[in-house]
């Protein structure tokens, strides 16, 4: 037989007023609205994150390049418009590689790179006779070369190339290769390191002097 429980303490204690629940259920609300409204004590501000994280400024040459595109645009310059946007699209995928430019020296590099594969292309449609198309892309090789010639960026020529090739022979020992007058120019201290230049015409240089050693 089941044992009857005794309800005899709850029913003293009997039910609570409605005013009562009314008065309990606004303090806790209120209560819970005050704690969710205070501001936590190390709260880091928008200022510190994002100067933390503000990437470095493009190099100068490049914000300019990006300047002229917009002018290009606006004064329906059609040849320079075509230049600048093949450098810049050059220049955002160098960005999604290992090596991204970052600096004017490598942007200058990239508008040199740039010139002679126009004057490749000229070669060509000179060979095949279409004066049209040489005409083209010599006027997009002029506006190449005038930002080459405005960037303040010394471009070393083939006779200084070839006076510092010989330099590095003489302060090599042994039988100097290839290689190693390469090295020796390029490395840093050296007198080519960061600096600006042909890099087919080192290598051509420096061949033909180690061709002529005894």
């Amino acid at each position: 037989m089941a044992t009857k429980l005794s309800t005899y303490p709850f029913k003293a204690l009997g039910r609570p007023s409605q005013k009562l629940l009314r008065q309990t259920c606004y303090t806790t609300a209120t209560t819970r609205a005050q704690w969710l409204l205070q501001k936590p004590r190390h709260q880091p501000t928008s200022r510190a994150y994002s100067a933390e994280t503000a990437p470095p400024p493009p190099p100068p040459l490049l914000a300019k390049l990006k300047g002229d595109l917009k002018a290009a645009m606006k004064a329906k310059d059609a040849t320079r418009l075509a230049v600048l946007r093949s450098v810049l699209s050059a220049t955002l995928n160098a960005s999604k590689t290992d090596s991204p430019i970052k600096t004017d020296l490598q942007l200058v590099a990239l508008l040199h790179k740039t010139a002679r594969t126009i004057n490749e292309a000229i070669d060509g449609f000179r060979k095949g006779e279409r004066q049209d198309l040489v005409e083209k892309e010599q006027a997009q090789l002029a506006v190449l070369e005038e930002y080459i010639a405005g960037s303040g960026i010394k471009t070393i020529e083939e006779p200084e190339l070839r006076r510092m090739a010989e330099y590095a022979l003489t302060v090599l020992s042994g039988s100097p290769t290839v290689g190693a007058i390469m090295k020796a120019l390029l490395a840093p201290g050296g007198p080519l390191y960061e600096k600006q230049f042909d890099g087919s015409k080192l290598g051509k240089v420096v061949k033909d002097i180690v061709k002529d050693l005894p």
